[in-house]
């Protein structure tokens, strides 16, 4: 039995926002029902992360990876935690030594929600509006779709960016429908938005799981949450993510889908100012997830590279005879 292997509270670790709780106190509660625990067989250990602390700093502007993450890591690899509960979009795509992601759970909504202090939904904001963002992808296609908004900075959590927006702050912003969801909040969302012209960040909506490889009780204990199509789309979407070397400054989206054997991946870059948006789909093997993904940037950075000779070659002065 686990709790027998244990002999004592499992020690989940999460960040301290609400979001986070909520996330942890989930996982802890599907471990007790999958296993028949009591929930007080757990313990939730909240710590601030440099992303917390820093929380008035844009995210492109800090430019670090791991930044949500890394005081968890560490008191895993000390044995100070057990196991923690990451929204998987804000884990690095390259892990500490040592530590992996033991399991995945089931995809929440994958889509992005606007919400504005008028009611008005995207294509109904006026000229001028004012939108909160620190997501270099959301900033991007906004001014993609809408150049006409201006685009501000804006972070912190859930609760205080909404009170900030019907302070007067802001006229909208944008923030993830499974957070909302989470936080049961999904009331609050004026308009949710099609992922067509909004594309997820990659992971977005999954919760997962980090803990220490050679920690097989730990990976006994969590394999029973791990959703295999989840699983194997958010693989493929960090695979991308790390063959584009992605980072809070770089706009770049993807989502995986499962279909019986296959993944189909859509993936798409942007430039900051909403320019030069390249867009793929690539299908393949299910078990060849992180080589969809692999090659489907790879298609990206051909793109890349085309446009760039494009650009290089306008720029060459007329030859005269």
């Amino acid at each position: 039995m686990i709790k027998e292997k244990f002999g004592r509270r499992i020690r989940i670790g999460t960040r301290a926002s609400p979001l986070a709780v909520a996330q942890a106190t989930e996982v802890a509660s599907r471990l007790a029902a999958c296993h028949g625990l009591s929930i007080e067989s757990f313990e939730i250990v909240r710590l601030t992360t440099k992303g917390d602390r820093l929380n008035e700093w844009p995210l492109p502007d800090l430019g670090v990876k791991g930044l949500f993450t890394q005081e968890l890591e560490e008191r895993l690899l000390t044995g100070e935690l057990d196991l923690a509960v990451h929204s998987c979009k804000d884990v690095a795509t390259v892990l500490p030594e040592g530590l992996h992601i033991s399991a995945v759970l089931p995809r929440e909504d994958i889509r992005d929600a606007l919400v504005s202090r008028s009611g008005a939904h995207f294509w109904e904001l006026p000229a001028g509006a004012i939108v909160g963002t620190s997501s270099v992808r959301r900033a991007a296609l906004v001014k993609m779709h809408r150049p006409d908004l201006v685009i501000v900075p804006f972070r912190g959590l859930v609760g205080t960016r909404l009170q900030k927006m019907t302070d007067g702050f802001v006229d909208a912003t944008l923030l993830a429908q499974a957070g909302l969801n989470r936080l049961v909040l999904a009331r609050v969302a004026t308009e949710v938005l099609d992922p067509r012209a909004f594309p997820p960040a990659p992971a977005q909506g999954a919760i997962c799981i980090e803990s220490a490889k050679d920690d097989r009780i730990v990976g006994e204990l969590v394999s029973a949450l791990d959703d295999a199509a989840t699983a194997d789309a958010v693989r493929c979407e960090r695979a991308f993510l790390r063959a584009l070397d992605g980072s809070c400054r770089t706009p770049i989206a993807a989502y995986a889908t499962c279909h019986g054997s296959e993944v189909m991946l859509r993936g798409m870059t942007i430039e900051a100012d909403g320019s030069n948006p390249i867009r793929v789909v690539v299908t393949g093997a299910r078990y060849a997830n992180e080589k969809i993904g692999l090659s489907a940037a790879n298609c990206i950075i051909s793109r890349q590279k085309e446009l760039l000779r494009k650009e290089e070659i306008s720029r060459l002065p007329e030859r005269v005879d």
